[in-house]
């Protein structure tokens, strides 16, 4: 009986432990920031890693590229949304973005959402979608890098 006891406290706190170890993995788990990561792939270069204006390109650029954490600042407090997805889908014109043939736009969020369409095949799939999707994530990262 002793024995028995022993052995199953023994699994009990193994079982514990196993779970507790689970539970801490779980925890790390990276989460990806699909927004941050568009901005790191289009916009960091000119903008900086914190949307400043500063980055590693802007001496060889002919206009200093502008601030992206004062957007709603300079608009009232209020983050600008409409005006902001416009910019990026390519509705309105970015005089420092040039024409949307120029590499630092063209059609990146219809070009690469052909791309991915390839992967889509057994199942409904809407381009269009998916390159907004990618636009509203990079315009929710840009509005949590706000200033207060």
């Amino acid at each position: 009986m002793k024995k028995t006891l022993i052995t199953t406290l023994i699994a009990s706190a193994v079982t514990i432990m196993g779970v507790n170890g689970i539970a801490a993995a779980a925890e790390k788990k990276v989460k990806v920031d699909f927004g941050k990561r568009e901005y790191q792939n289009c916009c960091v270069l000119c903008h900086g890693a914190d949307g400043k204006g500063n980055g590693s390109v802007v001496e060889l650029l002919k206009k200093k590229p502008s601030d992206l954490t004062t957007l709603s600042k300079k608009n009232g407090g209020v983050f600008p949304f409409d005006r902001v997805y416009s910019m990026i889908d390519g509705r309105e014109m970015v005089i420092g973005h040039g024409d949307r043939e120029m590499p630092a736009w063209g059609n990146r969020y219809s070009a690469d959402a052909t791309k991915a369409a390839e992967y889509y095949i057994d199942v409904p799939y809407d381009m269009e979608m998916y390159a907004r999707s990618r636009i509203l994530a990079l315009i929710d990262y840009l509005n949590r890098m706000q200033v207060k």
